[in-house]
C-alpha cells in the first residue's frame, strides 16, 4: 500500500517554507524533521503540501488514542461551550467525576491533577519528601530519593539535576541535592543505597527516552518488596509507559506490582490538552495541606472532561488488548530485521526501541529516510529509534510502516 503523494520531490513546497519560517523565530531547543503538519486523523498526519505520513511516534505516547478521536473531540467540544477554567479556588462540576474515575482506574483513594508530566514528577518529589518528614520521621531537609541511571522524568532544573544525560543537564546547574542514582535494573545496588533518610524510589517501569529499556524480569517486584520492607515509597513514572501503551493499563501490571504513587500524563490528555496527575492513597497524598502545593490550570474543567473520557475508554480494556495484539505483530516484524540493518530490539506492547546498525547510519538519518517514505518516527541516543504508533493504527498500516523501515535499513 502506498499512500505517500507523488509530488514528494517538490524542491521547496509550502512545508519547507513554513519549516524555515518556524526555525527563524523559535529557540532551537528541538531538532525537528523537515515536515510541517497541518491536520491529522487516526494514525495519519498530513503536511501543508498535502503529503500523508504514518505517525509512529504518537506524541511520545500523548496520542495513544490517535489524532482526533471522535469521543475525545466530542468531550472537548461539549465542555468548551460551558466552562474551561475556574482555578482551584473554586470547585467545578467536572472535577469530582474525573478524580473518582482516575482513582478507581488506579485502585487509589486520592488524585492530584496537574498539567504536564514534569509537573507531576515535581509534585511526586514534594509529596514523598513531605511524607518522609511528617510520617516516616526523617530529619528536616535530609530526605533522599533514589533514582535510576538512564532516567528521563522531565526537564525542570530539579529533574535534570538527577539525570545522567549530558545534553539534558549540561549548563543548567547548580542542582538540587537529595537524589541518589543507582544502575537501572540492579536490585542489589538499590538495596545498598537505601538509608534511614530514603523516602522514595522514583523509577520508570520502562525507560522510554532511554530507548524503550525494559528492566530484568522480577525487577519491579523486587523494588516493591524492598520499598515495603524498608518503609520507602515506590513512585512509578508511568507518563509514557502507562495508559494502555504496553498492552496493560500500567507497565507495572506486567509484574503484578502496585506502586505507592502513580505518576501519569501524556495520554491522559487525549492529545488535546495537557493533563497529568499523581494518584495515591490518603496516607500519602493526605500529607499536603492547603497552600503547600497547587496549579492554576491543574484540574481545569476542560482537562477533566477530556481526562474523564480517556479513563472511561481505558476502563473498557479495548485499547490495552489492541496494544497487546498489535504488539505481537510489531515484535515479529522487527525480529525479522535483526541482522539486516538492525542489531537489537526491545518491545513491550505497541512500543519498541530499535537499535540501528551503525553501518546503516544514525538514528536521525534513518528517521529522515523514513520521512521520505511517508513514515514519521524519532531517534534517541544516536543509533536508536523509538516506535510508538497510536493504539488505533490498523494492522495493515502498521505492517506497511515497518516495511518502510525494513527497506531503509536494507532488509
Amino acid at each position: 500500500m502506498t499512500t505517500y503523494a507523488d509530488d514528494q520531490a517538490t524542491v521547496a513546497g509550502m512545508s519547507e517554507l513554513a519549516f524555515e519560517a518556524a526555525e527563524a523565530r523559535t529557540a532551537h531547543n528541538y531538532h525537528p524533521l523537515h515536515v510541517v503538519v497541518s491536520h491529522a486523523e487516526g494514525a495519519w498526519m498530513t503536511d501543508v503540501d498535502g503529503r500523508r505520513y504514518l505517525d509512529l511516534l504518537a506524541g511520545y505516547s500523548a496520542l495513544n488514542f490517535g489524532h482526533g478521536h471522535p469521543a475525545l473531540l466530542a468531550a472537548a467540544h461539549a465542555q468548551l461551550d460551558h466552562l474551561t477554567l475556574t482555578s482551584r479556588a473554586f470547585v467545578h462540576d467536572q472535577f469530582a467525576g474525573f478524580c473518582a474515575a482516575l482513582g478507581d482506574l488506579c485502585g487509589k483513594e486520592l488524585v492530584l491533577p496537574m498539567n504536564t508530566g514534569a509537573e507531576a514528577v515535581e509534585t511526586a518529589i514534594k509529596v514523598t519528601r513531605k511524607w518522609g518528614y511528617d510520617v516516616k520521621g526523617v530529619p528536616s531537609d535530609r530526605a533522599e530519593i533514589i533514582v535510576a541511571s538512564g532516567n528521563f522524568h522531565g526537564r525542570t532544573t530539579t529533574i535534570v539535576g538527577f539525570s545522567d544525560d549530558p545534553d539534558a543537564r549540561g549548563g543548567f546547574g547548580p542542582f538540587t541535592p537529595g537524589f541518589i542514582q543507582v544502575p537501572y535494573g540492579d536490585l542489589a545496588a538499590l538495596e545498598g543505597a537505601i538509608t534511614p533518610h530514603t523516602v522514595a524510589v522514583l523509577i520508570e517501569p520502562i525507560q522510554g527516552e532511554g530507548g524503550v529499556v525494559i528492566p530484568p524480569d522480577g525487577y519491579l517486584r523486587g523494588v516493591r518488596e524492598l520499598c515495603t520492607a524498608r518503609d520507602v515509597l515506590f513512585a512509578a513514572d508511568e507518563i509514557q509507559a502507562g495508559l494502555g501503551r504496553t498492552g496493560t493499563t500500567f507497565a507495572c501490571d506486567h509484574e503484578g506490582v502496585v506502586p505507592d504513587l502513580y505518576i501519569l500524563g501524556k495520554a491522559l490528555g487525549g492529545g488535546i490538552v495537557p493533563v497529568s496527575a499523581v494518584v495515591a492513597d490518603r496516607d500519602v497524598l493526605g500529607v499536603l495541606k492547603p497552600g503547600q502545593h497547587g496549579s492554576t490550570f491543574g484540574g481545569n474543567p476542560l482537562a477533566c472532561a477530556v481526562g474523564h473520557t480517556v479513563v472511561d475508554m481505558l476502563a473498557t480494556g479495548e485499547f490495552q488488548a489492541r496494544a497487546a495484539e498489535l504488539g505481537v505483530v510489531l515484535r515479529r516484524r522487527l525480529e525479522a530485521m535483526v541482522g539486516h540493518g538492525v542489531v537489537g530490539i526491545r518491545t513491550r506492547g505497541l512500543w519498541a526501541g530499535v537499535d540501528i546498525d551503525p553501518a546503516v547510519g544514525t538514528g536521525r538519518q534513518v528517521c529522515e529516510a523514513l520521512m521520505e517514505r511517508g513514515v514519521l518516527a524519532k531517534d534517541t541516543h544516536g543509533s536508536t529509534i523509538r516506535l510508538a504508533p497510536p493504539l488505533v493504527v490498523s494492522e495493515e498500516d502498521l505492517l506497511w510502516g515497518l516495511d518502510q523501515l525494513a527497506a531503509v535499513v536494507g532488509d
